[in-house]
């Protein structure tokens, strides 16, 4: 299985992307909190665990769940106060990876695109 904890549901990926994600199995997608800017690190900390206990019951409910992993996507401390716990429970956590595409408008609005490239695992060095 794997974990799609982000603002982006599976059911608009690409194919390109769906393709990559399948080697996990079926994709649980898991919203993403609103983070306000204003939070403390008592905040995000709590939401951290709050989400590595919904994630890790979820996970609990797979079989083979070491096949499984997480996609995290969203506001960064909480990604990485999230990462670091899910990783201490030696769950694999991983990243999307996009180019930008950048054009304009007849306005001259700038546009931008992202295209998936790959997923790539949060890497942790003890």
């Amino acid at each position: 299985m794997l974990i799609n904890f982000s603002n982006h549901p599976s059911e608009y990926w690409s194919k390109k992307q769906l393709e990559a994600a399948a080697i996990y199995g079926t994709i649980n997608d898991i919203s993403f909190p609103a983070v306000e800017p204003e939070a403390e690190e008592n905040e995000i900390s709590s939401l951290a665990e709050h989400y590595t206990k919904i994630i890790c019951d979820v996970l609990s409910k797979v079989e083979n769940s070491e096949l499984s992993a997480v996609h995290i996507m969203g506001e960064l401390s909480l990604c990485f106060s999230l990462v670091i716990r899910l990783q201490k429970l030696n769950i694999k956590c991983l990243c999307s990876t996009s180019k930008r595409i950048v054009s304009a408008d007849n306005s001259n609005n700038k546009i931008s695109q992202f295209s998936f490239q790959k997923f790539r695992f949060y890497e942790y060095h003890k």
